[in-house]
């Protein structure tokens, strides 16, 4: 059993570790990663490097933290808006557009090269086996065969990619959820008229 004095110290850590996240998070969000430095967030803070290094390993190490969040933020919007097959997939989808609408620089960094990519995929992977999910669900609702796999990648790359153009300002957020929602509608009425 731990002592009183630990668990206080244990719970000191775990809130300077929970401030020096939200910090890095609203840098992050507001400014992009560019801006994310660890001199930067020990400055807004009001503590030193080594402080945030204790904490966190570098700029890797806060970005991954962000990065799990936005995934687990991402999975939480998801999961509230898949209700079924069919139409949970195209409101899972909107879910999704919406999310990378309304936290661009998070999004980013989410799904960019500035962390190792199997990093990246283990904190994606409850939003991948809910898509996974979604789709078998729907394969099997309208007994279509399906390559799980497969389809999760073109449904994925298919939001991404107007989750992307909508950032970029090329067609706008709210455009990227439209056109993303009927991309997705298009798709599922190709493999069911393939079935």
């Amino acid at each position: 059993m731990s002592s009183p004095v630990r668990q206080r110290r244990e719970r000191e850590r775990a809130n300077v570790r929970a401030r020096i996240a939200a910090v890095a998070l609203a840098i992050l969000e507001s400014e992009g990663a560019g801006a994310l430095t660890v001199r930067r967030v020990a400055a807004e803070v009001e503590y030193t490097p080594p402080i945030v290094y204790q904490h966190f390993d570098g700029k890797d190490g806060l970005l991954l933290v962000l990065v799990e969040h936005g995934y687990q933020q991402l999975h939480l919007d998801m999961s509230a808006a898949v209700s079924g097959p069919g139409e949970g997939l195209l409101a899972g989808a909107e879910a999704y557009l919406r999310y990378a609408g309304a936290h661009p620089h998070l999004y980013q960094a989410m799904n960019n090269t500035l962390l190792d990519g199997e990093a990246r995929k283990r904190a994606a992977m409850p939003v991948i086996e809910l898509t996974y999910a979604a789709l078998t669900g729907w394969s099997a609702a309208h007994s279509v065969e399906l390559d799980p796999e497969e389809a999760c990648e073109i449904v994925w790359g298919t939001l991404h990619g107007m989750a992307s153009l909508g950032h970029l300002g090329t067609i706008g957020p709210d455009r990227a959820v439209h056109l993303g929602v009927a991309a997705l509608d298009a798709i599922l009425r190709g493999w069911l008229t393939r079935a």
